[in-house]
């Protein structure tokens, strides 16, 4: 996406991920990836599309973004933000590497670390639930209330 705006890139990136997953249903992104030729050329490809338009909406779409479909996968394309979020917080908010190579080495090793550290949250989900299951109904009940002893 080198010296190209998000709007430019919506359809090659749609078309690429549909050939990687066939089954695709439904297409959601960002404001910055609308315009009038993405929102019909996205609705050929897919049968849901949420593309929210940027800037003053008509009384049409309105109603299309106020659609119960539209809503809950809006709702569910938080969760890309929250991911994009979590590589910010855990250092991508600035690239110390200079030049567009440095930058594409930096964003490659923050979703290498990203990835680590939710592995390792898992993993540790894991383990939790592993323990939770040898201890058993009574020895979890011994745990979680103390007894009383006068």
């Amino acid at each position: 996406m080198e010296r190209t705006t998000d709007d430019q890139v919506a359809i090659a990136m749609v078309d690429e991920t549909q050939q990687r997953f066939p089954r695709l249903r439904a297409i959601s992104m960002d404001k910055g990836f609308h315009s009038p030729a993405n929102q019909a050329a996205l609705k050929e490809r897919s049968e849901c599309v949420v593309l929210p338009k940027k800037g003053r909406r008509t009384q049409a779409d309105k109603a299309r973004e106020s659609e119960l479909e539209f809503s809950q996968l809006r709702k569910e394309h938080s969760v890309v933000e929250s991911a994009i979020n979590a590589l910010k917080q855990h250092g991508l908010h600035k690239c110390p590497n200079h030049g567009i190579e440095g930058f594409k080495h930096y964003i490659g090793l923050a979703i290498v670390a990203r990835n680590i550290q939710r592995l390792g949250a898992v993993l540790r989900q894991q383990e939790r639930e592993k323990e939770e299951r040898k201890r058993g109904p009574y020895k979890k009940r011994l745990l979680e209330k103390p007894s009383r002893i006068s």
